[in-house]
């Protein structure tokens, strides 16, 4: 059976992590937006953004998706949860995508395979926040809800 931890001591520490990979996808985007804002949408110029490649597509889609991270980490209540593991699987995805045709017309985000790297670190990152940043109230924090139900009935 999957456990998830709830009320992890280290909980600032990885909502910190997930904070600072959304940051950090908020100024890849904006740098992103200002260096390859005259190539077009799908620009295949080779512009390099903090060592990456890019075009302005990714750099916007980065700008939101790192937008939106950092707005759930703010608004906390769990949300940050949800946000952080469907992004960064997410991440993932496309950073698997972009690695199987980086050398092909396909390639429409102008990815590198230090982008490939980036995207699947930053996905992993998101994933692991996800894992350990729920919260909930001390009495629903324990023992699955069967095994508490079982006591209860011993119990009684």
């Amino acid at each position: 059976m999957a456990h998830i931890p709830v009320n992890h001591p280290l909980r600032p520490l990885y909502r910190a992590l997930g904070a600072l990979t959304g940051a950090y996808l908020v100024l890849f985007g904006i740098v992103g937006i200002i260096v390859t804002a005259g190539d077009g949408l799908f620009g295949n110029g080779g512009d390099r953004v903090l060592g990456q490649g890019a075009n302005l597509f990714w750099s916007i889609v980065s700008l939101l998706i790192g937008g939106i991270v950092v707005l759930a980490t703010v608004i906390g209540r769990n949300s940050d949860v949800e946000v952080d593991k469907y992004f960064g699987w997410g991440l993932l995805v496309v950073g698997s995508y972009e690695l199987a045709v980086i050398r092909t017309d396909a390639n429409f985000l102008d990815f590198s395979v230090s982008t490939v790297v980036v995207t699947y670190l930053l996905g992993l990152v998101l994933i692991m926040a996800s894992l350990y940043s729920k919260v909930a109230p001390t009495a629903q924090a324990g023992e699955p809800r069967q095994v508490r139900q079982a006591r209860a009935t011993q119990n009684a």
